[in-house]
């Protein structure tokens, strides 16, 4: 109709060609006139209006997360039947079905998930070391400005392990079984199974550097005082000795400062580092743990290596493809997922 009456065309004559009538050609011609393309497009109108109000929603999505044992109820979890019920009886709703209060928590973004756990910390200066941590962080994000003194460069360190020669679990390519299984195809491959532990183990010593987002391992036979030292070591001389760096780490007993050992706290007061410790059971604070989850995704999962010296050498190629694709999409997927500090 509009090409047409650009054309020159009259109503009458468009409305013999579109079969219509011309009080429709003269609105659809005076809609675009005033709204341009937008008035050609169809406004739809959603279906039928939603049965329950907004507070009702709101109501109904409070109660499914609670607990039934908060209504004073014997269960452990809701039921969508038991939830229903309920929701009737107090009077929430007149009526719902098991259906439509499925579709009603998946629209209000509310699913059935596994309850994951969580280790609450005792730390008596959970607040202080919780918030020292956080500050050398925003630090890192530049969204604080520093002080004087303060830290230039921050550390995630920690250590992943044991490295044990075993066959790890994993996923992989394979053609279907069952009754798409061709007869003539090759056996899947299958991961080795045992009960034993040959070879002893290995420790991998990590730092992620916040400003770089570069990681740094070591490999190490045991992880001790001395051998976190000499990983410290490593990090100083990454940056001139005049640049305070910060080192994140957890506390774990080689890292910790005791009245018989004083060497980590006089190493660091000697060479300009601060050694910022997470709260006790809050290693999640350490940005680092997603790291560890990324390197077990794509170097672990589904391996199973003949020995520590061929473990080592794909742990340090990971860390060397990751350190040059750090914007990778689906690394940074992974990372993000396991992130929680």
């Amino acid at each position: 109709m509009v090409l047409l009456s650009a054309q020159g065309m009259a109503a009458g004559r468009i409305a013999e060609v579109a079969f219509t009538s011309e009080d429709r050609v003269r609105d659809v011609i005076h809609n675009f006139n005033a709204d341009g393309f937008d008035s050609i497009y169809p406004r739809y109108r959603g279906g039928r209006p939603r049965r329950f109000t907004l507070p009702e929603r709101r109501e109904i999505t409070k109660i499914a997360k609670s607990r039934p044992a908060e209504h004073d109820l014997p269960f452990s979890t809701w039921s969508l039947s038991k939830l229903a019920e309920f929701l009737v009886a107090e009077g929430v709703v007149d009526d719902i079905s098991h259906e439509g209060l499925r579709i009603l928590l998946r629209e209000e973004g509310v699913s059935f998930q596994r309850v994951k756990t969580w280790k609450t910390s005792r730390d008596p200066d959970y607040a202080t070391k919780k918030a020292r941590v956080e500050h050398l962080y925003a630090l890192a994000d530049g969204a604080v400005v520093p002080d004087a003194g303060e830290p230039e460069v921050i550390f995630c360190m920690d250590e992943f392990g044991p490295l044990n020669l075993m066959p790890h679990p994993g996923r992989q390519w394979a053609a279907r079984g069952g009754r798409h299984r061709d007869p003539d195809r090759e056996p899947r491959r299958r991961r080795r199974a045992t009960y034993h532990r040959y070879g002893g183990v290995r420790h991998l010593f990590a730092a992620l550097d916040l400003a770089r987002d570069k990681l740094y391992g070591h490999i190490k036979p045991v992880k001790r005082r001395t051998e976190f030292l000499a990983f410290c070591r490593y990090l100083r001389t990454l940056y001139p000795a005049q640049v305070r760096i910060a080192i994140v780490c957890d506390n774990f007993s080689p890292h910790l400062t005791t009245k018989k050992c004083r060497r980590v706290a006089d190493w660091a007061e000697a060479n300009n580092v601060e050694i910022a410790y997470t709260p006790t059971n809050s290693s999640w604070l350490n940005r680092i743990e997603a790291q560890f989850t990324a390197l077990r995704y794509f170097t672990l999962d589904g391996t199973d290596h003949a020995t520590h010296t061929e473990q080592g050498s794909m742990i340090r190629r990971y860390i060397s493809w990751r350190n040059r694709h750090t914007d990778d999409r689906r690394l940074r997927a992974v990372v993000d997922k396991a992130n929680v500090a």
